[in-house]
């Protein structure tokens, strides 16, 4: 991060800390464990429509943004998000975070459903990922059966494959998409689950917390995992590879070294990540770090 942005952000990172309403004690960026903390009575997530250091924050900051776009990395923080009516879609907003146009192979998009919403299909031979983050969507698949996703539920929908989301209320979805990569003899099936049903996977050497929500098997050519760490911990391996990353901090606060760069980074917050830049996380502040993250598996890279 260049030396300005560092000296606009970590004090204004560290008023917030400080000034936090001590009734609240969860709200601080960075704020001190109270011995009189209550339970968070608020729904799973809300921090990613609701951040701590919130675009309100920043408007005595005319033109200042944490977002930053790199060659080979991308952080897009919710002050510079832009809503506009997804095309072929009724009643919704999205805000692309990624997509080819940053260098990446598949996009990455925010979706505020309302009263009477429905969603489009995707491109053909696009293969669809969907995370309710708020509220609740009813998917429609191709047999005409109808699923309720809650917040925390997900959907794969293989590519060419009918159905539709639809919503009454207000819904926040994530949704990632990528052009399927066939490979001869195997074919994805429809997906449907939530986070708190899928099983830990053990992670030799690392402390971190990690769930996959996509079976690991020929047929899918991504996966989409869920990470947790608790205050303190951070990833052991600081890693160099070829896949390609979409992240959304669902939850907590930490730092998250891309390339020469290191990001204060919290709930909300949106990171592209390209093949090969170095890549490194620690969860910081008093609660624990969750992340939803995009990867490309299962496909030889040429």
């Amino acid at each position: 991060m260049h030396s300005g942005a560092q000296a606009l952000v970590l004090p204004l990172l560290f008023h917030l800390a400080i000034t936090s309403d001590a009734s609240a004690p969860d709200e601080g960026f960075c704020s001190v464990p109270s011995l009189h903390s209550k339970p968070n009575s608020q729904p799973n997530y809300w921090k990613v429509t609701n951040p701590t250091l919130s675009p309100s924050h920043l408007q005595d900051l005319p033109g200042f943004t944490r977002s930053v776009y790199k060659r080979d990395h991308a952080l897009i923080t919710p002050e510079s998000q832009v809503f506009s009516p997804l095309p072929n879609w009724v009643n919704a907003l999205g805000a692309y975070l990624i997509s080819p146009a940053t260098g990446s192979h598949f996009t990455m998009y925010l979706v505020k459903m309302q009263e009477n919403s429905r969603s489009a299909l995707p491109s053909k031979d696009v293969a669809r990922f969907v995370f309710v983050l708020q509220g609740s969507s009813l998917l429609v698949d191709a047999f005409g059966i109808t699923h309720q996703l809650n917040a925390d539920f997900f959907a794969y929908v293989p590519a060419n494959t009918k159905h539709l989301l639809q919503s009454d209320s207000l819904t926040v979805l994530v949704i990632f998409e990528r052009r399927y990569v066939s490979q001869e003899g195997f074919y994805p099936e429809q997906i449907i689950g939530s986070t708190d049903k899928q099983p830990l996977i053990e992670t030799p050497g690392e402390v971190f917390e990690l769930r996959k929500l996509l079976p690991t098997s020929t047929p899918y050519d991504f996966n989409i995992h869920i990470m947790d760490f608790q205050p303190g911990e951070y990833l052991n391996v600081k890693e160099v590879h070829y896949n390609q990353h979409g992240l959304l901090l669902l939850e907590g606060q930490g730092i998250y070294r891309l390339g020469d760069n290191w990001y204060p980074v919290q709930a909300g917050d949106a990171i592209w990540m390209a093949p090969f830049v170095p890549q490194w996380y620690a969860a910081l502040g008093k609660t624990r770090s969750r992340y939803l993250l995009y990867k490309d598996v299962n496909r030889d890279p040429l």
